[in-house]
């Protein structure tokens, strides 16, 4: 059973239609993925990066079943400057709303990006502000709640200016068959690594 990653570009939704005319979809992207391939988990149009694609329904549920736990890794750009008891907020878990309820997220793993990720350009480039400064932060969840890296930093006081997620699973960009996988580009994968 054939398995690819996408590196899912900005404003493209993570499905094969679109909602609403002029809408990017992976169709877009041209590549022949097989007829029964579909996404393992959604990243929203808003967000970039890691898309694992496969047509294998045995794999699709153990990386989405909540009793998995399986790491996602995101690269969030925030406004501001994240201080230790900010981040401390993430690791114990932090309340967010979803559909008019709070939900409590598990506890994950942060920290402060000491540099600005190796990343390409995003298309349209986000808003700068002279007057704000934004850092990065490293965020390893082992839940998918809808928008969820945004909630969590909107809810510590630090809006999500560009977010990326990097690792799923046992799948990193920038490594092994995955180095230097660009916006736009499909690879196929083999589960075993």
């Amino acid at each position: 059973m054939p398995h690819f990653i996408v590196f899912k570009p900005y404003g493209m939704l993570s499905q094969f239609t679109p909602d609403h005319p002029g809408q990017t979809t992976l169709a877009d992207l041209g590549f022949a993925f097989p007829k029964n391939a579909y996404p393992v988990g959604r990243l929203d149009a808003d967000s970039e990066g890691l898309l694992l694609l496969t047509d294998d329904k045995t794999l699709n549920f153990k990386l989405l079943n909540p009793k998995s736990h399986v790491a996602k890794i995101y690269w969030a750009q925030v406004e501001g400057i994240p201080a230790a008891g900010d981040l401390e907020k993430i690791r114990r878990g932090t309340d967010i709303r979803i559909n008019g309820q709070t939900h409590r997220t598990r506890p994950a793993a942060v920290r402060l990006l000491t540099a600005t990720p190796d990343l390409p350009p995003r298309e349209p480039p986000i808003r700068v502000r002279q007057t704000v400064p934004d850092s990065w932060l490293e965020i390893t969840l082992t839940e998918g709640k809808n928008r969820q890296v945004r909630r969590m930093c909107a809810a510590i006081g630090f809006p999500v200016l560009r977010l990326v997620r990097v690792g799923l699973g046992p799948f990193r960009l920038g490594e092994g068959t995955l180095a230097g996988v660009l916006p736009g580009d499909v690879r196929q994968v083999d589960v075993g690594e």
